[in-house]
């Protein structure tokens, strides 16, 4: 009969919801849940549950009183003080209903409500959300396998057992409902048992086939990885797409301890730190430059924010990705900008830093400029901060060199890097309030063999100069030390020789090897010239022969247009023999005019019509005047094409 029960609710104007149970007789027990009011049958809960059954018997042989309260922790604390707060309800009561009250039932009257169908034989849907509930509410009511064969604990301890522990999506959902249940949850081992599942599983995922879940929205180039995603994604694997947005419905606590769990396993770097990246992503806004908000809707506040941040970065691997990106690169700076503006701990921004600067040749110029926050730094950019993570890239770069690691990868790494600073630099130096000394300082950092050319870092040099013209004569000496003439190109010295802004020094440095320069090209085409002609003369006796016939079975003609050819390009060896001894002499000249200009008193050239006019009386020539543009087309298309001449 009571297989057949209805179920049924309604609401009460005075007593909230009540809930009835429909089965052609009269309740005779009425159990109140939260404001939820449940009007059932003794019999029913009593061959379910043990404690059910307590509750009832007892009230059957205490006739004077038909109220039972279970007391809560604290209520049992304060004993007697609210006993006179309880209602009784007495025998003459023409409903003669049991009542009876559990609080703090766990999950709810949601869940007690689930537990009643069950005891009344009504056929309950368990699944992944509400499995931790019933079982606790299991355990709450005693329904117990002794008490009763198919009980509610056996149930759903199979449906844990073979449904929950088997799939990595379900224990999350399974995890994140144990978070209102606790803490008898925790006793009865739902969450360790969740959080061991979901870290030996995360351990089979493969991270380097669903690529970086933080691209920003970047395309993927690597159209094999795309097509795996898509088949993974299509048979349902436990890809780590296919689970990383449940991952995100955990709270702080079960997320640190899965992390945890995650360390103790000894899993791959790669995937705690995606792990890591997706939840600060879900939950902290401003980490990404293309989307300002969180992915969550439910924003946590700053101090959340702050013990977020500070969790992942502290759990981030020390080191290097084997698979990291320039989208993993530009998701740490992104955090690293929010721990700035949430005024993160000092060593958590710190080994944020130093894991930035383990993967630095990976960033791009726009990463580097970070805000200032701080009002003690007067530039607009963080140069300190930039100076600090190119320092943990070269000790990084001295351990991996140490380690006997490939030197073909740190060349290519110093270089990209060389690049990268030599573009912050011509950013940064527009500042006019960043002080010569830590421009200097920021440009020398880099070993010389960190660039093949210094065209970038003149250009530099030439922002800065253009940006500060106060500074005296003998800093703009010195900021241009930092300068390798011999690594300027033919056009980088072209353009600096008509700089007005740089001194003197300098640019009698880059005349002289700019002369250098031409010189060797010239010898070069004339050796090669000459090797060329020589082996055309000289060449094998069969050789010979055989082009004399062919030529002469083409025509006479021919042969005769090849020999005059020949003779012109005798005199053009010659003339160009002649004119590098004209340069030799001119650049012994000017060594002594150099020598010359060192040892005369600087106001004496200057009344004489400044150093471009004793140069032009020297050699005869003369200057154009040009203000630098310190975007030169011609500076700019060397450096492009160097770069793909000299890529190592």
């Amino acid at each position: 009969m009571f297989s057949e029960a209805k179920m049924t609710s309604e609401k009460s104007s005075s007593k909230g919801q009540a809930w009835f149970c429909t089965t052609g007789l009269s309740s005779d027990v009425k159990i109140e849940v939260d404001d939820m009011t449940f009007h059932l049958h003794k019999f029913p809960l009593m061959s379910k549950s043990r404690k059910l059954h307590e509750l009832i018997t007892e009230q059957e042989k205490n006739p004077t009183s038909r109220i039972t309260r279970i007391q809560t922790a604290s209520e049992s604390k304060q004993g007697s003080e609210k006993d006179h707060e309880e209602k009784e309800i007495h025998e003459e009561d023409e409903e003669e209903e049991f009542l009876i009250i559990l609080p703090d039932f766990p999950g709810g009257s949601e869940s007690f409500e689930t537990a009643a169908k069950f005891c009344y034989g009504v056929k309950t849907d368990v699944s992944a959300s509400n499995v931790a509930a019933l079982r606790c509410a299991g355990e709450y009511l005693e329904m117990t396998e002794e008490y009763s064969e198919e009980n509610l604990i056996s149930k759903t301890e199979r449906f844990l057992t073979h449904s929950v522990l088997k799939n990595i999506k379900n224990c999350i959902k399974t995890l994140t409902s144990c978070e209102g249940l606790l803490p008898l949850a925790e006793n009865l081992g739902i969450v360790q048992r969740c959080i061991d599942t979901i870290a030996s599983k995360a351990a089979s995922s493969d991270p380097s086939l669903f690529g970086w879940p933080v691209n920003d929205g970047a395309g993927n180039s690597k159209v094999g990885v795309e097509n795996e995603r898509r088949k993974v994604a299509t048979r349902g694997g436990n890809g780590m797409d296919s689970w990383l947005n449940e991952l995100g419905l955990l709270s702080l606590p079960f997320f640190k301890r899965l992390i945890f769990a995650m360390k103790a396993l000894n899993l791959r770097g790669e995937i705690i730190e995606s792990c890591l990246i997706y939840y600060a992503k879900k939950y902290i806004p401003g980490i990404s430059r293309t989307s300002r908000k969180p992915s969550s809707s439910n924003v946590p506040s700053e101090n959340d924010q702050r013990e977020l941040l500070e969790t992942v970065i502290a759990n981030l691997p020390v080191e290097k990705s084997s698979n990291s990106t320039s989208n993993s690169t530009r998701f740490l700076f992104g955090l690293l900008r929010t721990a700035n503006i949430l005024n993160a701990a000092e060593a958590c921004r710190a080994a944020l830093e130093k894991k930035i600067g383990s993967q630095l040749e990976q960033a791009t110029l726009d990463d580097l400029l970070i805000p200032s926050y701080s009002y003690l730094n007067e530039t607009l950019y963080d140069v300190d901060c930039v100076e600090r993570i190119l320092r943990y890239f070269l000790e990084d770069l001295e351990d991996r060199s140490a380690n006997r690691i490939e030197g073909e990868e740190r060349s290519t790494a110093l270089m990209l890097v060389g690049k990268l600073i030599d573009g912050y630099l011509s950013e940064i130096a527009s500042d006019a309030n960043l002080k010569q000394e830590k421009f200097f300082d920021f440009a020398i950092a880099l070993p010389n063999h960190a660039r093949l050319f210094d065209d970038g870092l003149y250009r530099a040099v030439d922002v800065y100069l253009k940006a500060h013209p106060w500074i005296p004569e003998a800093d703009r000496e010195k900021i241009c030390g930092v300068l390798d003439c011999q690594k300027l190109t033919l056009e980088a010295c072209t353009h600096a020789a008509q700089n007005e802004r740089l001194p003197l020094r300098a640019v009698v440095q880059v005349l002289f090897f700019e002369q250098l320069q031409l010189r060797h090209a010239i010898t070069g085409g004339l050796l090669e010239a000459e090797a060329g002609l020589t082996e055309a003369e000289t060449g094998d006796g069969e050789e010979e022969e055989g082009v004399v016939v062919a030529r002469a079975q083409e025509g006479g003609s021919t042969w005769r247009v090849a020999v005059r050819e020949n003779q012109v390009l005798r005199l053009d060896m010659d003339s160009m023999r002649t004119r590098v001894n004209e340069l030799e002499r001119e650049c012994s000249t000017m060594k002594k005019a150099i020598d010359k200009i060192d040892r005369m008193d600087p106001s004496d050239h200057v009344e004489r019509g400044g150093w471009r006019t004793s140069l032009t009386r020297k050699f005869g020539c003369k200057f154009k005047t040009q203000v630098c543009d310190s975007h030169e087309p011609a500076v700019n298309e060397a450096r492009k094409g160097r770069s793909h001449r000299h890529r190592p």
